[in-house]
C-alpha cells in the first residue's frame, strides 16, 4: 500500500503521440492543483460543482485514498496525462465503474488544461488507454457520458471511435444542475485505434 509522498499508484505507464499517461503519484499535488485552478472556469460548466476545498492538500491525500482503493479492488484506474516527455502535467483520463462478470465494462472520464485544450491531445490519451483497455486490463466495452453542448468532448470520443447510443436524462448534476448526458460506448475490436 503507498502511503508515503513522492510514491505514485501501482499501474502501467502508456504512451501515444505527443502524451505519457501514468497513475498519479502524492507528489503531482502541486502540478495538478495548479492546472486546475488555473482552468477553474474552463472546466466549470462540464463538470460536478468543486468543493470549497477541492485543491487542499488534505483534499488530495483523500483522492489519493480513493485512487488507490479503486486499483486495488479492481474497479477504477485512474491516469495523469503528461507532455513534454513526461515533464508537464496536462490533464486526466480514468476509467472507472469497472465491471466484471458477463459485462467487462467501465466507464471512462477525462478533463484537460485549459491551456492544453483543442490540441489533440485527449485523442492521443484516448489511443494510449483504449489498447490497454481491451487488450491487458481485458475488457469489451467501454462507455463516456458527455453534455451535448460539449462539442470538443463528442468529436474527441467520435474520432476515437466511440459511437453515440442514446441519451441520459438528467443523468449527472453538473455546475449545479441535472444535465441529460449522450452516452457513448466503444466495443473491444483488437485494440485498433483511430490514427495508430
Amino acid at each position: 500500500m503507498l502511503s508515503l509522498p513522492g510514491l505514485r499508484l501501482s499501474g502501467p505507464v502508456l504512451v501515444h503521440g505527443r502524451v505519457l499517461l501514468r497513475p498519479p503519484a502524492y507528489s503531482d499535488h502541486g502540478p495538478w492543483a495548479a492546472l486546475r485552478a488555473e482552468s477553474r472556469t474552463f472546466l466549470a460548466p462540464w463538470e460536478p460543482e468543486w468543493p470549497p476545498d477541492d485543491l487542499a492538500r488534505h483534499a488530495w491525500k483523500d483522492r489519493m485514498r480513493r485512487y488507490r482503493a479503486d486499483v486495488a479492488q479492481g474497479t477504477g484506474l485512474p491516469f495523469f496525462i503528461f507532455i513534454d516527455g513526461g515533464n508537464e502535467l496536462a490533464g486526466g483520463i480514468n476509467i472507472g465503474h469497472i465491471r466484471r462478470g458477463v459485462s467487462q465494462s467501465g466507464q471512462i472520464g477525462y478533463w484537460m488544461g485549459a491551456r492544453h485544450a483543442g490540441q489533440g491531445l485527449m485523442l492521443d490519451a484516448l489511443n494510449a488507454l483504449l489498447p490497454h483497455a481491451f487488450g491487458p486490463l481485458g475488457l469489451h466495452r467501454l462507455e463516456a457520458a458527455c453534455i451535448p453542448d460539449n462539442k470538443r468532448s463528442i468529436g474527441v470520443l467520435e474520432k476515437a471511435g466511440f459511437q453515440r447510443e442514446g441519451l441520459l436524462r438528467s443523468y449527472l448534476k453538473i455546475a449545479g444542475q441535472w444535465r441529460d448526458h449522450f452516452l457513448y460506448a466503444r466495443i473491444g475490436d483488437g485494440a485498433k485505434t483511430n490514427g495508430a
